[in-house]
């Protein structure tokens, strides 16, 4: 099942601006072959412009609403783009000048979170990566993206934002898909270190953490790691993007589907049952 939370936001200004199109498109009494044809496309430019399918360029909707005689939109219908530009974050255009830049950027904003709730189906948490977890990881993502080498102090500065964790100034409640303890990153040893590591976490106070075990009959299905800061933004991470969910309606969203997870979840001896379990998968 396609999960609609990634990128509703963006999802729905891209469908608005291809539905302000297909307005100015009927308002000028004009088909899409029409339209194609004014603007020297392919019909199947028009449909696929107009159904949200392909996001439109600052050039294409000049030429819509030049076909459509609708210059006067055209400032308009260019702002709304870039704002949904905007939304979606490349990560390769934020780690161009290295991730441990990428790192240290976030740490304003988690200073002044106060309560963070993180749900996460592929890799252990940032807040709780041990060195050489958050090494091994980073090295993959700076090899698959092309990120500049600068792996080691990157993950030194991913550990050293993470000291809010044991400071009891701010509370975590941490979800993981079993999955996550089972994703051998690194070496076994880097692995066993990693898992140990977040036993010892989920002793803290200020910290819950939650493992959704695998093979559960579920009604919630598996969605893409995010993290909520406080009730006033939603990061999730993409293969390719961050995207910042501000929306007061899209934000209740992933609280809901955050509580959802949680009904799926064990805790307690049972979470540091299946964490123990993946440790000793490793011997």
């Amino acid at each position: 099942m396609q999960s609609p939370y990634p990128s509703a936001a963006l999802d729905e200004a891209r469908r608005a601006i291809a539905e302000k199109l297909r307005e100015i498109r009927r308002d000028a009494g004009l088909s899409g072959r029409e339209v194609a044809a004014r603007a020297g496309w392919q019909p199947s430019k028009v449909s696929r412009l107009q159904s949200a399918t392909t996001p439109p360029s600052d050039d294409d909707i000049r030429a819509w609403c030049l076909a459509c005689d609708a210059e006067g939109q055209i400032p308009d219908l260019l702002a709304a783009n870039r704002t949904a530009d905007s939304m979606y974050l490349e990560w390769r255009r934020v780690q161009r000048s290295g991730l441990r830049r990428l790192q240290e950027s976030r740490v304003p904003l988690y200073e002044r979170t106060k309560t963070f709730r993180v749900y996460s189906s592929t890799v252990v948490p940032g807040f709780v990566q041990t060195y050489e977890y958050a090494a091994a990881l980073l090295g993959n993502i700076a090899r698959v993206h092309g990120a500049p080498d600068d792996v080691e102090d990157a993950a030194a500065a991913r550990v050293e934002r993470s000291h809010i964790v044991r400071e009891g100034r701010h509370r975590f409640a941490f979800l993981l898909e079993e999955s996550v303890l089972r994703h051998v990153v690194g070496e076994p040893a880097v692995m066993a270190g990693q898992l140990g590591y977040l036993l010892s976490v989920m002793a803290l106070p200020a910290v819950s953490v939650g493992i959704i075990p695998a093979g559960r009959e579920r009604a919630m299905w598996t969605l893409e790691t995010f993290t909520m800061f406080d009730e006033d933004r939603v990061s999730v991470e993409l293969l390719t993007a961050a995207v910042t969910v501000t929306a007061p309606g899209e934000i209740a969203m992933y609280v809901r589907a955050f509580e959802e997870m949680v009904s799926l979840a064990v805790f307690g001896s049972d979470a540091r049952g299946l964490v123990s379990a993946a440790i000793d998968s490793l011997d």
